[in-house]
């Protein structure tokens, strides 16, 4: 059994730095990288390539609301047609720093991934946008979700994903982060709740359903103060249950 790990990463701007970037990509199999919209910078944005490349791990766009003064995570109000475009501009430019100019993925970043996730107009705004680009781009989305219908829609590869370090609700959607535990913090519990999820292909509801899930790749966030920590227990815990970490392969989903 195989699953791609992956985490938010190159969400630094500036003097500003977030996250533990050059310790967490070794241990990681793809890399979402911000595209300057919510986080990052030309210069964080090819030093990220660069290690990414250095160590091996898939790269992928992270486009996002253009809110970087709330890290991307405010759901707003944008005409279909700019939604489209703003996903090829900071697809093609995060593109224009991979050697090859081929990404592996993309997966749109926080409120605009959770919208994506219910609204299907969204979902193929993005995926439009993407295949403007890469017609053979893979997106990651959230497993269940509308993005995964887009993707199928508009014919592009896709990829479930899952995450080890929220909660989750009854409709399969994240707990939102204003709420309570919407967030876990501590290693062990979100390793042993990764290696669950892959082999059940569910997780339990944070109000106790269970929830089918279909698993090609786990992400655990860069900005999660735990990150590290976690990044490290998943991979041993992955290791003990005999579960292989590559890149996702949309030939071999």
């Amino acid at each position: 059994m195989k699953i791609d790990l992956n985490s938010d990463l190159g969400e630094s701007f500036g003097h500003y730095v977030l996250g533990n970037d050059d310790q967490i990509l070794p241990l990681i199999t793809s890399a979402n990288v911000a595209c300057g919209y919510h986080a990052g910078d030309p210069n964080v944005m090819a030093k990220t390539v660069a290690l990414a490349e250095r160590d091996g791990v898939a790269i992928g766009a992270h486009p996002s609301y253009p809110d970087r003064v709330g890290f991307g995570r405010r759901r707003m109000d944008m005409k279909l047609e700019n939604v489209e475009n703003m996903i090829t501009y900071q697809v093609s430019a995060l593109q224009g720093f991979v050697k090859g100019h081929k990404l592996h993925h993309v997966k749109p970043h926080g409120a605009l991934y959770n919208a994506a996730a219910k609204d299907l107009q969204l979902a193929l705004a993005i995926c439009r946008g993407i295949a403007r680009v890469d017609p053979e781009l893979p997106v990651y989305g959230l497993a269940g979700s509308q993005l995964i219908v887009a993707a199928r829609e508009v014919g592009l590869p896709y990829a479930s994903e899952v995450f080890a370090d929220r909660a989750y609700q009854a409709d399969g959607t994240l707990v939102p982060r204003v709420k309570p535990h919407a967030v876990l913090h501590d290693p062990q519990e979100v390793a042993k709740r990764a290696v669950r999820m892959i082999q059940d292909q569910a997780v339990t509801a944070i109000t106790g359903e269970q929830v089918e899930l279909q698993v090609d790749t786990i992400c655990v966030h860069g900005d999660n103060e735990e990150a590290l920590a976690i990044v490290r227990a998943l991979r041993s815990a992955l290791k003990d249950a005999a579960i292989e970490i590559a890149p996702f392969d949309p030939h071999h989903a």
